[in-house]
């Protein structure tokens, strides 16, 4: 019986060692199968190279089809443009025949068939999908500063023609998303998304068409879409702060949010906290800071209660060092307040106007006269007023400290500006506080004589201390 039982475990060995040697030779024949069949269309492509094959319009209407297979093969070929001047005449082909195929995509020579939208789709990856060159600069934003011109693709010239194919598929009323949904799908998308990376200010543009576009088209991906964006800004946030895309990303998420049905889904507003409220952070956040507040704007337009989550935000975020940012954080303050209700608005007006009161006293004149401009804005104003036995005590000692020795004359005519807008707005409550200003620095000038005082002692103690030592 144990001899059974060995002799069934030998086979069984056997068998599984069969088997794994059946399935390596398989694998390996599969491989030298692709390599063979990459090779032989690699030959077929510098054949067609070679010799030329002839233009579409030059023949009848049923060779068409087998010529645009095999011009779309051409199109898969890649090109070195580091070296402009290497194979001019195969990149002038090229290009050409990426001409003929925005033709054959836009419809010139009949409906496009759905059997092509897969060479189609591989044609256009094959030539856009590519490893991006990396970045330089110091500015996290991929550039050294506003004055440095961006790195230009070299292969523009092809590039262009075939996002412009891409473009006129997704565009197209003959596209039928059920079949092309297959092929523009999530990977697609992602390495799309992956390209949102490149120095060239041109591709990225078309690429913000393109995902637009796509995004409108192609329902089904929508999550997908804004998940991935997510994520993107996610990297950049908490990995790399380094990334050239993010302003053309906000514009397509802008686009997005004002088409979002009301009420706000959950998710959306969990993107808006944990995703583009943070995009306040970076150092570079100037290059896409337009952006990034028309897409919070919209968010607190079609729900005031976000104001006050939103106000938060930018007071969590505001810069303390960067004079520059605090002019573009005191901007995007009054966007958001232009469109905050009187609840939202009472429940943070303390640290609001602590951080505004700390601008009016800077002694950088742009962020203390942007500051001021606020009680320009009437509807602020407005907000103010209902407020401002809260509001004119937090104010009210850097509107004083502004209108006796601020060095700027433009923030001093400011200054008595605002005091004089408080004076007719509430006399009383302007007569109060002006007593208790005045009594703080009483106060703390006797607390500064008795501090000095104390200097003195433990100075004289000190000097009498060394002498008797000596």
């Amino acid at each position: 019986m144990l001899r059974s039982f060995k002799q069934r475990m030998v086979q069984r060995r056997e068998q599984s060692h069969m088997r794994a040697s059946t399935s390596e030779g398989v694998a390996e024949g599969s491989e030298e199968r692709t390599q063979v069949a990459e090779a032989e269309e690699t030959q077929d492509v510098e054949e067609l190279y070679a010799r030329p094959p002839p233009l579409l319009r030059d023949v009848s209407a049923g060779e068409r089809e087998s010529l645009v297979h095999r011009k779309l093969k051409m199109c898969r070929k890649s090109f070195d443009f580091a070296d402009a001047g290497t194979q001019p005449r195969e990149k002038e082909l090229k290009r050409q025949t990426l001409l003929e195929m925005v033709d054959v995509v836009n419809g010139t020579y009949g409906k496009l068939g759905e059997g092509m939208y897969r060479e189609v789709v591989q044609t256009i990856a094959a030539n856009l999908f590519r490893a991006l060159p990396p970045t330089g600069g110091e500015d996290g934003n991929g550039m050294d500063g506003d004055e440095d011109e961006p790195t230009l693709e070299p292969a523009w010239s092809h590039l262009q023609i075939v996002y412009e194919m891409l473009l006129r598929f997704v565009v197209s009323t003959d596209t039928d998303t059920k079949v092309a949904k297959e092929y523009i799908n999530g990977e697609f998308i992602v390495h799309l998304l992956e390209l949102f990376d490149s120095e060239d200010p041109r591709e990225r543009d078309y690429l913000k068409t393109v995902l637009h576009r796509v995004y409108g088209k192609f329902m089904v991906h929508r999550p997908f879409i804004r998940k991935a964006i997510n994520n993107i800004f996610f990297r950049f946030l908490y990995e790399t702060e380094r990334h050239n895309g993010i302003a053309e990303l906000l514009e397509i998420l802008g686009s997005i949010i004002n088409g979002f049905a009301l009420p706000l889904k959950e998710e959306h507003k969990v993107f808006l906290v944990k995703a583009l409220l943070p995009l306040h952070k970076p150092k570079c956040m100037a290059f896409y800071q337009p952006q990034l507040s028309y897409c919070v704007t919209q968010f607190v337009e079609k729900d005031p209660a976000l104001a006050e989550p939103v106000l938060r935000a930018i007071l969590k975020y505001w810069p303390l060092t960067n004079s520059q940012k605090e002019v573009i954080f005191v901007g995007e303050l009054e966007e958001v307040l232009e469109l905050t209700q009187f609840e939202e608005f009472s429940k943070v007006l303390v640290p609001l106007f602590q951080q505004i009161a700390r601008c009016i006293n800077s002694p950088h004149f742009q962020v203390a006269e942007r500051s001021l401009y606020l009680w320009n804005n009437d509807y602020i104003v407005g907000l103010i007023a209902q407020n401002r036995h809260v509001v004119l005590p937090l104010v009210f000692g850097a509107l004083e400290k502004n209108a006796r020795s601020h060095w700027n004359l433009t923030v001093h005519n400011l200054t008595c500006n605002v005091r004089k807008m408080f004076m007719e707005m509430d006399s009383s409550l302007y007569a109060e506080c002006q007593k208790k200003f005045e009594e703080e620095e009483e106060q703390e000038s006797v607390r500064s004589e008795q501090r000095l005082r104390k200097w003195r002692e433990i100075e004289e103690k000190a000097t009498s201390q060394i002498h008797k030592e000596n």
